[in-house]
């Protein structure tokens, strides 16, 4: 039986609108996993240090039949083929980000994985692109999209239009 996972994307780095689209490519040929949905893309300030150029974010939906840790892996390697390097300071710019924020309705609490993803109901630039895809659905432990969307701070994304 498949789950429905979200993940969000980002990338300010390296021709962000590509690194998205190529991510989201990737992410469609996982094994056992269809995408089911695509936000469009959008464009907003860093939420970390400010010295950095804005980042391209996006939301996709999928259904699969791989475990959470195993999606969680094949992210991760994901952002390393695209040439992510796991150093520097926490938020900074980066070539590429995969986080897998919801997994069904279940919950995760590892070192390495935590499921709703932490602080994602606090973030335009996941709330806003997964309420295009997902409607109004509720996030665990924190109520529907549209009460959240109303509640983030820094209302600044723009859709990007792409060719």
């Amino acid at each position: 039986m498949t789950i429905r996972a979200y993940i969000g994307i980002g990338s300010n780095l390296e021709d962000p609108v590509a690194q998205v689209k190529d991510a989201i490519e990737e992410i469609e040929m996982l094994p056992d996993t269809i995408l089911a949905a695509r936000s469009s893309l959008y464009t907003g300030k860093p939420m970390g240090p400010q010295d950095q150029p804005d980042y391209i974010n996006a939301v996709v939906a999928i259904d699969t039949l791989l475990s959470p840790e195993d999606l969680f892996t094949r992210l991760l390697a994901i952002e390393e083929q695209a040439g992510r390097v796991r150093e520097g300071e926490q938020w900074g710019p980066r070539i590429l980000d995969l986080d897998l924020l919801l997994y069904g309705k279940k919950k995760i609490d590892e070192a390495h994985l935590t499921v709703p993803h932490p602080g994602m109901h606090e973030r335009d630039f996941v709330i806003i692109p997964l309420a295009e895809i997902a409607g109004n659905m509720k996030i665990p432990g924190h109520g529907l999209l549209s009460t959240l969307i109303n509640q983030v701070e820094n209302h600044s994304l723009k859709k990007v239009i792409t060719g």
